[in-house]
């Protein structure tokens, strides 16, 4: 299943790797730096799925991740982050994420939960 997916990364390597991944995925990506345009680019393109960094300037992610489920509740958000603690999971999850991908992102990682995530399921077991 082919997605429409929007990241959103402060770090140019970190979207152009997770872009990569995406695209050898076979979805298409768009990519946004900070919480601000990528949600002015999802208002306009309607994105099936949201891959949304935690530490970013600016909007911190758990604030984007409210604004999006401001605007869409059902919409998929997979938080990556390299932060591991079983708190920020917590805060995360309370929040209405999807998922949770920890940094690096393996190709193998994405593949598994976007298949979840994409066809309805629970991402968090």
């Amino acid at each position: 299943m082919s997605a429409k997916i929007l990241i959103v990364d402060d770090s140019g390597l970190a979207r152009r790797m997770t872009r990569q991944i995406l695209e050898e995925l076979g979805h298409s990506v768009e990519e946004a730096e900070d919480g601000a345009t990528a949600l002015e680019r999802y208002v306009i393109n309607q994105h099936d799925l949201i891959v949304l960094d935690m530490v970013m300037h600016g909007m911190y992610g758990l604030e984007v991740l409210a604004k999006f489920k401001e605007l869409n509740p059902r919409l998929p958000v997979i938080i990556a982050t390299a932060d591991i603690q079983k708190s920020t999971r917590e805060q995360v999850r309370a929040g209405g994420a999807a998922a949770i991908v920890n940094k690096p992102l393996k190709k193998e990682d994405m593949a598994s939960i976007l298949g979840t995530v994409l066809s309805g399921g629970d991402a968090w077991n």
